[in-house]
């Protein structure tokens, strides 16, 4: 397979939003991904490996419907990108507290059935995920540094903290799901500006 070259969206892009700035504290699982350590000891991750995920993550997600996909971020710095991604596609959408059993209890008004699903961070984010493997559907999570890893079947190593990272990343994901799906005629022809996605 030929390298592919160009990346998703210009690097100055991704270091302009520091997506690639991690925490002091990393885990082993995420040193695959880590380029390498500040003075300061901030863990930076690898750009290439980043862009690779978003790709990834973007062909994998473009394989359901939008109905069938299902993102969670407890964190508000992902609200504001994960709306403006629902508009966009109609991918559904929690922000805020993850509702406990709406993936297990079928008793519930709430009960819903995604094939996937996708999560802002595994750690506030964990009861989405353990609700996900209960009921056996694949996770995708955006990782940073100091992420474990486990139950989780795609990382995106990326800073998963700061807003404007964030944002970018749900960008480009509902920008490649939406050429991947038919819904855009040519990469120019995004609907949205990234400021869209970006909380103030």
């Amino acid at each position: 397979m030929v390298e592919q070259e160009s990346l998703l969206v210009d690097s100055n892009e991704y270091l302009k939003s520091g997506i690639h700035i991690g925490t002091k504290f990393k885990t082993k699982y995420m040193a695959n991904f880590i380029y390498k350590t500040r003075p300061d000891g901030l863990s930076v991750l690898n750009l290439k490996k980043i862009d690779e995920r978003i790709h990834t993550a973007a062909k994998f997600l473009s394989q359901y419907a939008p109905q069938d996909i299902l993102i969670v971020s407890r964190r508000e710095n992902g609200w504001k990108a994960l709306k403006r991604l629902n508009q966009l596609t109609g991918i559904r959408v929690i922000n805020g507290r993850y509702p406990p059993g709406i993936l297990t209890n079928a008793q519930l008004e709430t009960f819903t059935e995604p094939k996937i699903i996708m999560v802002c961070d595994p750690w506030p984010d964990k009861n989405a995920i353990d609700d996900a493997v209960r009921v056996g559907i694949p996770v995708i999570a955006l990782c940073d540094t100091n992420n474990q890893s486990n139950n989780i079947d795609l990382v995106v190593p990326c800073n998963n903290k700061g807003k404007k990272s964030v944002g970018l990343l749900f960008y480009l994901i509902a920008k490649e799901y939406m050429l991947k799906r038919g819904l855009l005629a040519g990469a120019e022809e995004m609907p949205a500006k990234l400021d869209e996605f970006v909380e103030e």
